[in-house]
């Protein structure tokens, strides 16, 4: 019994860590200049491109896109959208393959996962193609 309760407690300190929100400087260290993919219950949820200065590109479909940009809030990460101007905010931490974000309207089990980085812009036609 005592070998059981001492390897729970050890394992308390790895589980705190693993779920310890990212600080929005650890935040943009770690995003800024790539393009993160994220799934949600095994699915592709979306794609974005962080940019330097706090902006984002965001793609759920090829080729469309939405423009906006990020700041802190308390333990949160929000993100506003061109023509989308409510605040979305995110506690993101890193898990052991990449990011983990879970909305703050979302309850736990629901998380993001990063499941693709690379440092190839997000293909995104210019304002007004074809008009």
């Amino acid at each position: 019994m005592r070998t059981l309760i001492a390897a729970l407690l050890a394992s308390l300190p790895l589980a705190a860590i693993a779920e310890t929100p990212m600080t929005a400087e650890a935040f943009d260290a770690y995003v800024t200049g790539k393009t993160l993919t994220y799934s949600q219950f095994g699915l592709v949820f979306g794609t974005e491109e962080y940019l330097p200065g706090r902006k984002v590109r965001w793609s759920v479909a090829e080729n469309t896109c939405d423009y906006g940009s990020w700041y802190p809030q308390g333990e949160n990460i929000c993100f506003v959208y061109e023509y989308d101007p409510t605040p979305h905010c995110w506690t993101f931490w890193q898990g052991g393959t990449g990011l983990k974000a879970l909305s703050v309207e979302m309850a736990p089990g629901a998380e993001l996962s990063e499941v693709n980085q690379t440092d190839t812009p997000l293909a995104c036609p210019g304002p007004d193609v074809g008009a």
